[in-house]
């Protein structure tokens, strides 16, 4: 099975990424929790795509910085994550942080999902965000 990212874009040009260092890096943080990086499919899109998806697959009427499809079996993680760049944008401006470091820990929000990590119940914010940060730590690394 191909274990390769593919980095794709709908309506927005392509951000400024190193997709081998990313890959690399990504490929370790599975690896970290016990899995191992399968497909995965990147598609950068704006707020207008990410809206249309969320209201076509998930039945949710709203904006968000990203949506991940899990198609994960066992160890492996493999899915579908859809950013949308005008939505991370918004979120780094009003965090008051640097755009390529959101646009990163988004990045590996999506395959912190795969691993098995959630954000939505109580205190899985918190425990998601500490994965982050672990994460964003190891890219140094790469």
């Amino acid at each position: 099975m191909d274990n390769k990212i593919e980095w794709l874009t709908r309506n927005v040009e392509m951000p400024a990424i190193d997709a081998g260092r990313l890959e690399s890096w990504l490929g370790r943080v599975a690896s970290a929790h016990g899995r191992i990086k399968g497909p995965l499919v990147y598609i950068f899109c704006n707020d207008e795509e990410i809206i249309d998806v969320n209201r076509r697959f998930l039945n949710h009427d709203y904006y968000t910085d990203i949506i991940t499809f899990d198609y994960s079996r066992g160890r492996l993680v493999s899915g579908d994550m859809f950013i949308s760049l005008d939505t991370v944008r918004s979120n780094a401006q009003s965090l008051g942080v640097n755009y390529d470091d959101e646009l990163l820990r988004v990045i590996v929000h999506g395959l912190l999902h795969l691993c098995g990590i959630n954000d939505k119940g109580p205190g899985e914010r918190a425990i998601m965000e500490r994965h982050e940060d672990e994460a964003l730590a190891m890219l140094a690394g790469v």
